[in-house]
């Protein structure tokens, strides 16, 4: 059982622009004026290309989907929201909030993966619950810990608690679950998903444990990283705006590790909590500056990452 892989899916920007129907509970996202959708296309395909290419040149195995259906999806490039890989050869497809992001859900990437011989035996489907108004994100939604079987879970409208334990039950994982908050015009809203404010790597944890504003769950929180030999690394509610807890460890070339995050991520954090990063492994960044303003996620939410075993 790993925590990290080195095999990344990513899907390419398809109709890139602020999502109309994200922004009313992802407080991250901003209107960019004055710019053509066709030039936010071009430079969020640029950010991406980018990324990729980054990526392939630590020796990270990006594998690239390209959708030629013309759906309008805004968001497509945030794959993790609507899919998880799992080393039993299952994968999982997950209910979600925005109508326009279930279009998302293409079965050419599972086809994609299949020629590139991952084997896949089971498929578990949640997306049901959309009739119901309920939703679970993925690993937007899940932060996974594989090895220790913890699924820690904030809580929002794009995470429902029923269907948080009724994934846990079908994966075997203890669910964690909490109420994550920032301010927004003097108000605690919910956080739309838990990879913004946490980061779970092999060896510590980057969290915002001010965004929980509870005491006890804080503390139950602190107890499951704790119990499971975590270093945690406390980010603050500003940087978390700047993506500094949408991150995720890779492995590279010569099984390297390294922490994926985004320039402005990276530039938000403060010498201290670069080292603390660094004693465990390398950091990785790439300028996502256009993605993050109209998409409101950043490096993590670009990642699917692929556990599933090969075809024999």
């Amino acid at each position: 059982m790993q925590q990290i892989t080195n095999t990344i899916l990513m899907v390419r920007p398809t109709s890139f622009r602020a999502n109309e129907q994200t922004a009313v509970n992802n407080f991250y996202q901003k209107e960019l004026t004055g710019i053509s959708q066709e030039t936010l296309q071009e430079r969020a395909v640029e950010e991406f290309d980018a990324f990729v290419k980054g990526l392939r040149s630590i020796g990270v195995e990006v594998i690239v989907y390209r959708s030629t259906d013309d759906l309008d999806t805004p968001d497509a490039h945030f794959p993790n929201n609507w899919i998880s890989f799992h080393e039993n050869a299952t994968v999982g497809l997950y209910p979600m909030f925005a109508e326009n992001r279930r279009l998302e859900r293409r079965e050419g990437v599972i086809l994609q993966l299949e020629s590139e011989g991952f084997k896949i035996e089971n498929i578990v489907d949640y997306t049901g619950a959309e009739e119901e108004g309920l939703f679970l994100e993925a690993t937007g939604s899940l932060v996974l810990d594989r090895v220790n079987r913890k699924a820690y879970c904030a809580l929002s409208q794009r995470a429902d608690e029923e269907l948080v334990i009724e994934f846990c039950e079908d994966f075997d994982y203890l669910p964690v679950i909490f109420r994550a908050n920032q301010t927004v015009n003097g108000r605690r809203e919910a956080i739309y998903h838990t990879n913004v404010m946490m980061c779970l790597a092999e060896t510590f944890a980057v969290i915002c444990l001010d965004c929980i504003d509870d005491k006890k769950e804080r503390q139950n929180v602190i107890h499951h990283l704790n119990e499971t030999n975590k270093e945690i690394i406390r980010i603050s509610e500003e940087q978390v705006t700047n993506f500094a807890g949408n991150m995720l460890q890779v492995i590279g070339k010569g099984d390297q590790r390294y922490c994926v995050m985004s320039q402005a991520a990276y530039d938000s954090l403060r010498p201290a909590q670069i080292a603390l990063i660094e004693k465990h492994c390398n950091i990785f960044t790439s300028s996502l500056k256009i993605i993050e303003a109209c998409g409101g996620g950043s490096a993590r939410c670009m990642m699917a990452e692929v556990f599933l075993p090969i075809k024999r």
